[in-house]
Parts: C-alpha cells; structure tokens; sequence
C-alpha cells in the first residue's frame, strides 16, 4: 500500500470530518485518553503479529507459519495502515475545529487528547506498514520445496 494513497485517505476523512463538524455546529467531540491507550496497544499489537512472518520470510528457526496466517497478517496490515489513515484525518479535523478557540484554556484541555490521538493513529499507520513489508515477498524468494509453474 502507497504512502500516497494513505494520505488521500487521511485528507479525503478529515475534510469531510471538518464539513460535518461545521456544519453541525455543536461542540467537538470529547476524546478520552483511554482511546489513545487503545489505539496505541493495537499498533503493538499489529506489528507483532508480523514478526513470525518475516522471520519466516528471512528462514531464521522458529515457529512455522502457514501462508493462510500469512495473508491473514497482511491483510491486518493493511486493515491497521488505512484505519489509522482515516482516524488521523478524523482527529486532525477534531482538532483543527478547536484552534479559534484555543485562547480559552478548556479548548487547550480538550485538544491535547486529539493530538494523542494522532499521535497514536500515526503509529498505528506505521505498524500497518511494517507488517505489510514483512509479509512482502521478494523476486526470487520462491517456495523451495517445489516448482509451481504450470505447463
């Protein structure tokens, strides 16, 4: 998955978040920290599950991964990489809603869990990436138990 195209999402997202909250007009949503401890434990969570893939991958000892687990780990990835695309967009348009205001200090108090937030959406995204390239498979990098060509 391209950089580009996680940051068309992130854009696409927090501008359609940006209109919906003006449009609405009502206070921003508050975010809990809880939410970034979440979003946090799942990008650890995300990442690790490709380290026996890429262990695999480069042939070191270990335990054995079947290629069902394999795609399931890059799907993962890819699933992590355009969640935390779309909630960073989200949390950016959250934030951005409070900047006129951020003189007054409860606006100051509710923005720094949307940064959190973020934050913790760009790790996310992050570990989407990593585990899609640990499941990437090089030229060459063939099964060696036998030839699956056909013809």
């Amino acid at each position: 998955m391209r950089v580009s195209l996680l940051a068309m999402i992130g854009l696409v997202v927090g501008a359609a978040g940006f209109a919906v909250l003006r449009m609405a007009g009502g206070p921003v949503p508050t975010a809990g920290w809880a939410g970034v401890v979440l979003l946090v434990f799942m990008a650890v969570g995300v990442f690790f599950a490709g380290l026996p893939v890429r262990r695999l991958r480069e042939h070191r000892p270990g335990k054995t991964v079947s290629a069902l687990r394999a795609a399931r780990t890059l799907v993962l990835g890819q699933a992590a990489a355009l969640t935390g695309a779309g909630l960073l967009g989200w949390y950016a348009a959250n934030a951005a809603q409070l900047l006129p205001d951020l003189d007054v200090d409860s606006q100051q108090a509710r923005l720094w869990p949307l940064v959190g937030h973020a934050v913790a959406a760009i790790l996310l995204v992050i570990a989407g990436m990593l585990t899609q390239r640990h499941c990437r498979v090089r030229p060459g990098d063939d099964d060696p138990g036998g030839d699956d060509r056909a013809g």
